[in-house]
Order: C-alpha cells, then structure tokens, then sequence
C-alpha cells in the first residue's frame, strides 16, 4: 500500500509567518506521514502537526529552544513504506554536501540497512540530487519564509515498497 508524504522544513511560525499556509495544512490532513526538517520555532506548530498527522517525524534546528530540542530528535531515522530514511535540520554549505552526507548516512551503498532518503532544511532552498552512493536529498524550502528564492515551498511524495515516486515541489505564492 502506498504511502502520502508531506516535507516541511523552516516554518519558522510565528516570526516568518503568524500560521501555516492553508494550503500546507490542508496537505498534511491528507497524508499518512508529516516529515518536518526543524525550525519550528513555536512548540504551538509541533503540537499542531502533531494533532492535524497521522504519524509525525520532525527533527529540531537550529532556531529551536529547549522546549523543542526536549521533544525533538537532532537527527530521526525511520522507514515508511520500506523506503530507510533519515532526516535532519542542517548538512552544511551546498559544496561537497552529497560527499558528506554519503559518509554520514550511506558509507557503504552495499549495506541494506543504509538510508536510501536524507531530508533536510535550513537553507530555505529546495534540493533534489542524488549522491554517488544513491542517496536521495531532498530540502523542501520553506512554506514561509522564500528568502531569496522565487517561492514559497513544500514537497509531497509517495512511498511504496521501499520506492519514493511522484516527488512534487509544491510552489505558494
């Protein structure tokens, strides 16, 4: 059975935007799992997605107080629909990121139990590549804060026997 998948990333509530976008709510409404990449900022957003999800992962960035870093892992590690992933808030500077990221969550492409998907934020930028070891990125943006890109953002995609597909970068004027 496949599986509905939101990303966010940065929201930021309430110093970017006072609430999430309604589209963005209505959204994660619709999924079977959340996946928040950190910079919450307010424990009113996690206690909200927690409410509005099915199943929630999140991770704590670098903007998050103790309130948060309480609740939240730094780095989560789970499987939704067989596909291994791990998500955490920052990866660092853009340059030699797939180089990192391969050595930190998929040393060995041999090894089953690797994670096949690393979600990540901080950078307001999306990210779609794939790492020399096959490791999937993908960095959601921001539902609000677009910084110096064109768009607000977020993806969904869906999981299916161990398979990410149908990955959309959803573009919020």
């Amino acid at each position: 059975m496949a599986t509905r998948v939101v990303v966010v990333a940065d929201t930021h509530v309430p110093k970017r935007a006072k609430v999430l976008p309604r589209e963005v709510l209505e959204a994660i409404e619709r999924a079977d799992v959340v996946v928040h990449a950190g910079d919450w900022v307010d424990v009113e957003t996690l206690d909200l997605l927690e409410g509005l999800s099915r199943k929630l992962v999140g991770v704590w960035g670098n903007n998050d107080g103790p309130a948060l870093r309480e609740r939240l892992p730094e780095v989560a590690h789970e499987v939704i629909d067989g596909v291994r992933m791990a998500v955490i808030h920052e990866t660092g500077a853009a340059t030699g990121r797939e180089r990192r990221m391969d050595a930190l969550f998929r040393p060995d492409p041999a090894d089953s139990s690797a994670a096949q998907l690393l979600v990540f934020g901080h950078s307001h930028i999306p990210w779609d590549t794939v790492t020399p070891n096959g490791l999937r990125l993908l960095n959601p943006g921001s539902p609000t804060d677009r910084r110096r890109q064109p768009f607000r953002t977020y993806l969904t995609a869906v999981a299916d026997a161990g398979a990410l597909r149908d990955v959309t970068l959803h573009e919020l004027s």
